[in-house]
C-alpha cells in the first residue's frame, strides 16, 4: 500500500485546467471550471508554463492558436517534456474552418504517401 507524502501530493493533487486565448471565449471556460486568461501576452504564458513545470503539478491547457502559434520556448520544452501537461488549441471564432491541428501536416503526408491506405 502506497502512502502519499507532502511532497507526493503537491505534486500530484489535483489535475489543474487552464484556458489561455481569446477574451469570447474565457466565460464559457470559467462556467466549466478553468482558471482564464483572457487574451494574454505571450510572455503571461510563459509565466504560466514555468509556474506549471517549476510546480510539477498536472495540467490540461487549452490555448488559442495564437498562442499556440507565438514561438514560445517554453511551450516548445512543454510540448517536448510532455508527461504532466497536456496541451491542446481551440480554433477562432471567427475561422474555425482555418483551424489545422499540429498533427494535420503528418497525417496528410501518410495519406499522399499512401501509408494509411496499405494498412490492414
Amino acid at each position: 500500500m502506497r502512502t502519499d507524502t507532502e511532497s507526493d501530493t503537491q505534486s500530484s493533487g489535483n489535475t489543474r485546467m487552464l484556458f489561455l486565448g481569446d477574451a469570447a471565449l474565457t466565460n464559457g471556460f470559467q462556467l466549466i471550471g478553468f482558471e482564464t486568461w483572457a487574451d494574454p501576452a505571450a510572455e503571461e504564458l510563459e509565466r504560466v508554463l514555468e509556474e506549471l513545470l517549476s510546480s510539477k503539478r498536472n495540467a490540461f491547457i487549452i490555448l488559442d492558436t495564437r498562442l499556440a502559434e507565438s514561438g514560445s520556448p517554453m511551450l516548445e520544452r512543454v510540448r517536448r517534456e510532455g508527461r504532466r501537461i497536456l496541451i491542446t488549441v481551440v480554433p477562432p471564432l471567427n475561422d474555425p474552418d482555418g483551424f489545422r491541428c499540429d498533427i494535420d501536416h503528418q497525417v496528410n503526408s501518410m495519406i499522399n504517401n499512401g501509408d494509411l491506405l496499405n494498412i490492414g
